[in-house]
């Protein structure tokens, strides 16, 4: 399971390490809305929660779906600005059919591949898929969905208030510390890259990336079986203090390809004791169940998006979740007439941290 971005036509130098304050906020956001993923950040998550005025609270949770599960491609820049205003500023100037394509992209749980590439805007057959697939997620993002393809602006203009209330309730205090630390792993990266070529400054981003032989193609080991372009524009390689362990990446057809990855220094989650289950292990042993998996370890699906995801029948699906379930690894929970299957974390974290880590990346 790979992305395979094409390098034809990039010139070498655009392939470039930066320093983005919204891509961190970004990867803040997430681990208050995940922090199961990141245990060894609950302690902050907890604190930054309980000094959080409550509007606040719930503006965050009415939005999380941009950042939760995925990111909203506009809120991890492919050209980074010294200011989180400014980056802002950067936002506000795309379009509202790109901007609502990406938010709902990440708020019908689909993902870049599969998703209409008509207009939810303007195409009454596409506006009612998304809202459908929004339905099948929960009420707060079937409203969510609604309020976006009912008035863009406003949504738009809601959003970007709620990063800069977070920027004055959290994240401001935090960037100084964090531009720093992300700047020398800017530093380090470019100048590895200068004296011993792009391959080196790779290794050291991490495991899952890595430059074909040819040097035609970044590689990522990720989620989905896909490809993208990264052509004259380059690619843009962000390091995040808050992303650990996740390597995020944002590659939809006319988004710049941009790769976030762990700063180094970061700390790795302490080791869980294992007692090996063979039941769980030979449950993951299947190659389609570590597939589905990885994607619900990244939030709750139904047996339905399951199969859209990875083109399967739904009867084939419910098998394997059986299997998963059976294993203990797996949790129903049922909204409305839609089934949920979450991924039990702590189940899994107790199987290694190796595992945890590849499948949340």
């Amino acid at each position: 399971m790979t992305l395979r971005i094409d390098l034809a036509g990039t010139p070498p130098e655009r392939i470039r390490f930066g320093v983005s304050p919204l891509a961190e906020l970004t990867a803040m956001l997430h681990v208050l809305a995940s922090p199961e993923h990141h245990p060894q950040l609950a302690g902050w998550a907890a604190g930054v929660w309980a000094g959080l005025r409550p509007e606040l609270a719930e503006r965050l949770r009415e939005a999380e779906f941009l950042w939760r599960s995925s990111r909203a491609d506009f809120l991890v820049p492919a050209r980074p600005r010294a200011t989180l205003g400014a980056e802002l500023d950067e936002v506000d100037r795309i379009d509202d059919e790109w901007y609502a394509h990406s938010a709902l992209v990440t708020t019908c749980g689909s993902n870049r591949r599969t998703f209409a590439d008509r207009s939810s805007l303007h195409d009454p057959a596409a506006r009612a898929e998304a809202l459908d697939r929004a339905q099948a997620r929960g009420p707060a993002q079937e409203a969510f969905a609604e309020r976006l393809l009912a008035d863009p602006p406003a949504v738009r203009a809601r959003v970007r208030e709620t990063l800069e209330q977070c920027a004055e309730a959290f994240f401001d205090a935090e960037w100084p510390a964090l531009a720093a630390r992300l700047g020398r792993d800017v530093r380090d990266k470019t100048e590895l890259s200068r004296r011993q070529g792009l391959p080196a400054a790779l290794a050291e981003v991490s495991a899952a990336i890595a430059l074909t032989p040819d040097g035609g193609s970044l590689v990522l080991d990720k989620l989905q079986d896909s490809t993208a372009q990264a052509g004259p524009a380059g690619v843009t390689l962000l390091p995040s203090v808050f992303g650990h362990p996740h390597l995020v990446a944002v590659y939809a057809p006319g988004w710049q390809p941009v790769v976030q990855y762990p700063a180094a220094g970061g700390e790795r989650p302490e080791t869980v004791p294992l007692e090996t289950v063979r039941l769980r292990l030979e449950a993951l042993a299947h190659p389609v169940r570590l597939r589905l998996v990885r994607t619900l370890a990244r939030g709750p699906h139904t047996t339905g998006e399951l199969a859209r995801a990875w083109e399967l029948t739904p009867p084939e699906v419910s098998r394997h979740l059986t299997v998963l379930r059976r294993a203990g690894l797996l949790a129903a929970h049922r909204r409305g007439r839609h089934v949920h299957h979450a991924l039990d974390l702590t189940a899994t974290a107790a199987l290694g941290t190796d595992l945890l880590a590849a499948v949340l990346r």
